[in-house]
């Protein structure tokens, strides 16, 4: 997998938003380093299941994932943020 580009949702930004600050600066490192190895076994990259077919996960902490999309033009989009509750909003 190549990363190209990395866009965020409107609500990845709001989910963001409302984490620790420790958190935060996690993701925003994690986003780095899914830029230069998206394969890197810290991220646990995986592709979901069952209704969520072509979502993919990386994970930030043990609690928290980002859950994004890989878009037809090699871009990626981070769709939210969060536990595993995320999945609900989905």
């Amino acid at each position: 997998m190549i990363v190209k580009k990395i866009e965020y949702t409107n609500y990845f930004i709001r989910c963001l938003a409302k984490l620790p600050a420790d958190v935060q600066k996690t993701a925003w490192r994690k986003e780095e380093l899914f830029r230069i190895n998206p394969l890197h076994p810290s991220l646990r990259l995986h592709e979901l299941h069952g209704r969520y077919i072509g979502v993919w996960s990386i994970s930030v902490t043990n609690k928290y994932r980002i859950i994004f999309e890989r878009q037809a033009d090699g871009g990626i989009l981070f769709m939210s943020i969060g536990t595993h509750d995320l999945y609900k909003h989905l």
